[in-house]
């Protein structure tokens, strides 16, 4: 098995010790990570200084157009990409899989590539003209999750890169693959040393959130390790935009039609296996609609297909590594042992790999560790209530706050209680759908800062007054 190589001044760079990346659908390796050293990283991060010095006098046409040609580039792959993807990750090809994730990134990147960020003309008269510039930061670390982890990857580099900055990328040790194979090919289009790719341990990552040549950081991963990343940053004063984990409340009012939200309110829920961050993790449901809700979810649940992601027919597949296996297995036995009713699912699934049925927990309520912990993966808690103003206070109880959404044939209603919900985006009739024009991010502990559209592309930028 050929063992992947580090990404730094577009040419392969190998290392020493490597580490095996396993499918989680059978446990097979799938490839060999490469371990970089403290000095590889201290390489990458030079590289990209020296990167961003011309990248960033690029004119923004110039920028424009390399954003497109990745783009373009990634569209060739784009099948090589995915099953790559679903062999580290284990998310099906089809669905809302690897192939949907592929999608994604391009529309993202597309989409990115053609945002710009005009001079602000404040003030122009016989006073003097006052004009806000936004400039490129410099060097941006960009550390990524193994749920999405091209997408996500995207994400960070590809509105970093149209601003004029030059990119460190380290991907989540679970799924390295398919971001180093993307990076790769990304450097077949870009000037060498303007995005680079490291891969190791969380031992690297603190390297690189304390490395004094990097001037911002981007994160997306559990508000725990955010906090980490906060105070390793804190003595370089690194600009950050952390999106961290949540535990986002659904609410379905008693005007809302049981057979009708069935299906979005369990897409909402079990997107990507429920591995996402903003998908939904608490759902209440007013007691008159109660049993009927659990019903149709239940027998929606049972006509989705879970297997190895390799197979067409898989809609769902494994949970992607064996801590968030044993976290999900954890949280069902403690809701179980405390009175929960078990819907469906409820025990791991008797075969190789990391496979867990969907499972949806009625009778359950705050203080049950399903309902007060992010889950991420295929549990659902089902929390009955009467009064709303109560279930609102309950939902924004939490000191997180990442999304929400409110179910009603009322949309004018739903809106009005949306807006009531403490979290970074409201959804109103779904849950989880985010767009690339659409800025999103957490509040309270679930981060700082925003991604996507004009005001996520400021955020990979300095602002400068300049007065004449």
């Amino acid at each position: 098995m050929n063992p992947y190589a580090l990404v730094i001044d577009g040419k392969r760079v190998e290392t020493v010790a490597h580490a095996e990346v396993r499918n989680p659908s059978t446990g097979e390796t799938v490839g060999l990570m490469p371990l970089a050293t403290p000095a590889q990283l201290d390489l990458a991060v030079q590289t990209a200084a020296r990167a961003f010095r011309s990248w960033s006098r690029t004119s923004d046409a110039e920028r424009k157009k390399a954003c497109h040609a990745v783009a373009d580039i990634i569209a060739a792959h784009q099948e090589e990409l995915a099953l790559l993807l679903t062999l580290e990750q284990g998310k099906p090809l089809n669905g809302l899989g690897s192939r949907f994730e592929m999608g994604g990134t391009l529309a993202w990147t597309r989409y990115t590539a053609d945002l710009t960020l005009p001079v602000e003309i404040l003030q122009d008269n016989n006073e003097g003209r006052v004009e806000l510039h936004r400039k490129p930061i410099g060097v941006v670390g960009s550390i990524t999750p193994w749920n999405w982890p091209v997408m996500i990857a995207s994400w960070h580099i590809i509105p970093a890169i149209r601003a004029g900055n030059a990119v460190v990328l380290k991907p989540s040790p679970q799924t390295p693959l398919s971001t180093i194979r993307m990076i790769e090919l990304v450097n077949e289009v870009l000037p060498p040393g303007v995005v680079n790719v490291i891969t190791g341990d969380n031992a690297l990552a603190a390297l690189m959130t304390a490395h004094p040549g990097i001037d911002k950081m981007t994160f997306t991963g559990s508000a725990e390790t955010g906090r980490k990343v906060m105070a390793s940053a804190a003595a370089t004063l690194k600009r950050l935009t952390l999106e961290l984990g949540g535990n986002d409340a659904g609410i379905v009012l008693a005007d809302a039609d049981p057979k009708q939200i069935a299906q979005g309110l369990f897409w909402g829920a079990f997107i990507n296996n429920g591995q996402t961050c903003s998908a939904l993790k608490r759902l209440y449901v007013h007691d008159s609609l109660y049993d009927a809700v659990c019903d149709e979810l239940a027998a929606y649940a049972r006509t989705v297909t879970i297997g190895d992601g390799q197979d067409e027919a898989s809609i769902l597949g494994p949970i992607q590594n064996e801590m968030q296996f044993n976290k999900v297995r954890d949280l069902v036995e403690d809701a179980r042992a405390r009175g929960g009713r078990i819907l469906t699912g409820g025990a791991p699934i008797e075969r190789p790999g990391y496979f867990y049925p969907i499972t949806l927990v009625a009778d359950v309520d705050h203080g049950f560790r399903l309902v007060d912990e992010e889950q991420f993966g295929p549990a659902l808690p089902i929390i009955r209530y009467a009064d709303i103003d109560e279930v609102i206070e309950r939902a924004n109880s939490l000191p997180v706050g990442l999304g929400g959404s409110i179910w009603s044939s009322n949309i004018e209603k739903a809106r009005e209680l949306a807006s009531r919900l403490e979290c970074g985006i409201a959804w109103v009739n779904k849950h989880g759908a985010i767009q690339p024009n659409a800025p999103h991010g957490g509040i309270k502990q679930s981060g700082i800062g925003v991604q996507f559209g004009v005001e996520g592309l400021k955020e990979l930028t300095v602002a400068q007054t300049v007065l004449s």
